[in-house]
């Protein structure tokens, strides 16, 4: 299972975290995040996936910071459309990933993300809240027994140290869980990461039965 970082910021920050080697980094570039990214994105090891978070952005937009970032991966966290996810698939580079974000509560439809399937590489999961993502509250993943699709997912929503164990209860099911999604339950304020936090949560994580 890979691990994912996001809500990155300050560049001491990521370069601190980037030593831990997760899979995955995320960078928001919405401006009415608290964790908007529009600085400085040091460079980083390879093995390192960045990955820019939009919401409801233009594709203008998105394929501008793909390559003024380098990123490796575009996560659409709002509202965006099967056509504007085909559209935009068409434009970026083959090797760049699509993470297509849904909002789940116990009223949330499966059957909604199926045309999705097609146009995007990943979905996510992430708790239904006022804001898209960064809430701090988990979503009841007993829901997830209604998944019904073969595409990989992430699995994000307040992951934190006292998930582990619900996070390798999960693994045993045959949910295809591609990665796990942490950010707010690390932070020492809106965009600047425990360090120390987050490198005790990935020893525990990489050892776990998953």
């Amino acid at each position: 299972m890979k691990l994912k970082i996001c809500g990155m910021k300050y560049p001491e920050n990521i370069l601190e975290v980037g030593a831990l080697l997760p899979d995955y980094m995320g960078f928001i570039f919405w401006e009415k995040s608290a964790r908007y990214c529009n600085g400085n994105v040091p460079e980083l090891i390879k093995t390192i996936k960045k990955v820019g978070v939009f919401v409801n952005q233009s594709q203008e937009e998105i394929l501008e910071k793909v390559e003024k970032y380098n990123l490796q991966a575009v996560q659409l966290h709002g509202e965006e459309s099967v056509e504007f996810c085909a559209t935009l698939k068409e434009k970026l580079p083959k090797k760049i990933e699509i993470i297509k974000v849904f909002s789940a509560d116990e009223n949330f439809d499966f059957e909604t993300i199926k045309p999705f399937e097609n146009v995007c590489d990943y979905f996510l999961f992430d708790t239904k809240g006022k804001l898209p993502g960064g809430n701090g509250t988990t979503f009841d993943w007993t829901i997830l027994k209604k998944y019904n699709s073969k595409k990989p997912f992430f699995l994000s929503g307040g992951i934190g140290m006292n998930e582990l164990k619900a996070i390798e209860e999960i693994s045993k099911t045959k949910l295809p869980i591609y990665a796990v999604d942490v950010n707010s339950k690390f932070e020492i304020e809106p965009g600047l990461k425990n360090k120390n936090r987050l490198s005790n949560f990935k020893r525990k994580f990489d050892v776990a039965n998953f």
